[in-house]
């Protein structure tokens, strides 16, 4: 119940902006074309995206000639849970692994929220009586080690840095030599979000990833992308290129209660087969949690169907 308050609260704007285009398609007595163009512009206009929009009209007019379905009540009941059964990824929870440590190297572009969810994982590996180790290795953005340092405070990690400039590879190294060494569970690796260049930022982390990988068994463990749920369908964009720098395991969306577009999860997942992990929302270090698709739909359309 409390995961439901919780997707209740920060689905709020998205589910104000769709309470009345679903109450008018709810209303519906007859499902005619009309009601199906409707549905995709509604789908559309929260940033389900257009491929997943034209894709569950046309699978929901097959079910509806199968089913029967006449009404837009009836329709929209079956494409809830369409939707939450979508989002039940096979690859949801990630695959336990008995190195020591841990090692989850997160990526995203400036400003996505990406330290402060790293912080706020520690966090989450505090409560679980684990020991975690951040590491600065963006080491391009001014005071980006700075800020990774108060969330390690906050969170009771410990943190790897080095000086402005350095190579991140270098820093990684470091910091997953320190790790071993102190016997640490769990390391968080912090990277730079620059975008100026795909290939830069794909050589860039092929190098860390190089380094990962020789320095503790079968890491990366995870490789989790930061995103900006108030960007819309750019976050798709970045999404994609990501998953081809780094082969992403999962996602964590931040800022989902700032933005009226939470459908965004959906087109995620339809378009990158990646899973949403994480959702997270305000400063606070217990202002993330584990998604839930069935939360996330109840959440979503709680005032209509």
């Amino acid at each position: 119940m409390r995961l439901l308050s919780t997707f209740r609260e920060a689905l709020a704007k998205t589910r104000d902006g769709l309470a009345g285009h679903w109450n008018a398609l709810l209303g519906r007595q007859l499902v005619d074309e009309v009601f199906w163009t409707e549905l995709e512009e509604t789908l559309i206009a929260a940033d389900f995206g257009v491929g997943y929009a034209e894709k569950v009209a046309a699978q929901l007019k097959v079910a509806a000639q199968q089913q029967n379905l006449r009404t837009g009540d009836a329709v929209l009941r079956v494409f809830r849970n369409d939707v939450a059964d979508f989002l039940r990824h096979p690859g949801r929870a990630p695959e336990t692994s008995a190195a020591k440590p841990h090692v989850v190297l997160v990526v995203g572009v400036n400003g996505s929220g990406k330290t402060t969810t790293i912080g706020k994982l520690a966090a989450v590996a505090r409560a679980r009586r684990q020991q975690a180790l951040l590491i600065a290795a963006d080491t391009y953005r001014a005071a980006a080690a700075d800020q990774l340092e108060i969330w390690a405070k906050r969170a009771g990690a410990e943190l790897v840095r080095s000086k402005e400039g350095a190579d991140p590879a270098a820093v990684v190294f470091d910091g997953l030599a320190a790790a071993k060494s102190r016997g640490h569970d769990v390391v968080y690796i912090d990277t730079a979000g620059r975008l100026q260049t795909k290939h830069n930022l794909m050589e860039e982390l092929k190098k860390i990833r190089r380094v990962i990988a020789r320095e503790v068994d079968g890491a990366p463990h995870e490789t989790l992308l930061v995103l900006d749920a108030s960007t819309g369908q750019n976050a798709v964009s970045q999404a994609r290129l990501f998953h081809e720098a780094a082969n992403l395991t999962g996602i964590a969306v931040t800022k989902l209660d700032g933005t009226a577009r939470g459908g965004i999860i959906v087109a995620i997942v339809d378009q990158l087969g990646v899973p949403v992990q994480y959702v997270g929302f305000g400063e606070q270090l217990d202002q993330l949690k584990p998604f839930d698709p069935a939360a996330y739909v109840d959440a979503l359309f709680e005032r209509t169907l």
